[in-house]
């Protein structure tokens, strides 16, 4: 199974999370993971999977709203739900990481929170103190923040391995049980 890294952002992006989610995309396909964002032609979704795709080989996945939103030309499998916002659980629950973009959109915001609730590791490039502080509140070991998209990709890589570890422990608990 393929590591996918859910990138997330506001539609109505600032110039910085645009250009640090283009970076993230790209960075994340040159590892061989799975981007996944939420498959619009617009702000920090479209730029992730335009960073994505300069890779060859590259695999990007989009969560559609509804089948009147269109698509990202970058995106290669979209996945149309018709839950509206509702999709966001989608977005979380299939990334085994998200990372956050920019955090002025309520719909950014509320898939932050879902991850925390979800109890998978969340990311936060260049987020405010303000916001940092606010997130942490919710899941204090979730919450990690990264100056840069280089600085995201190692905390991926950590969470990553610790999501290895995880795997093989519970597969090496199913085989104990089975022999038993």
């Amino acid at each position: 199974m393929r590591f996918v890294v859910g990138v997330m952002g506001p539609a109505k992006a600032k110039k910085k999370d645009l250009e640090n989610a283009r970076l993230l995309g790209e960075f994340i396909a040159r590892r061989g993971w799975v981007v996944l964002t939420g498959g619009r032609d617009v702000g920090v979704m479209d730029a992730a999977c335009e960073g994505a795709k300069r890779v060859g080989g590259s695999l990007t996945i989009g969560i559609m709203p509804t089948v009147k939103d269109k698509v990202s030309r970058h995106v290669d499998v979209p996945i149309i739900t018709e839950m509206g916002s509702g999709r966001n659980n989608i977005n979380v629950l299939t990334s085994h990481v998200v990372v956050a973009c920019g955090l002025t959109g309520s719909g950014t915001v509320s898939e932050v929170a879902l991850a925390v609730k979800a109890g998978k590791p969340v990311i936060l490039v260049e987020a405010s103190p303000a916001d940092v502080a606010f997130f942490r509140r919710l899941g204090k070991r979730l919450v990690f923040t990264a100056s840069s998209p280089e600085e995201a990709i190692d905390l991926i890589m950590k969470q990553m391995q610790v999501h290895h570890r995880r795997v093989r422990q519970a597969e090496d608990s199913r085989y104990q049980e089975l022999s038993m």
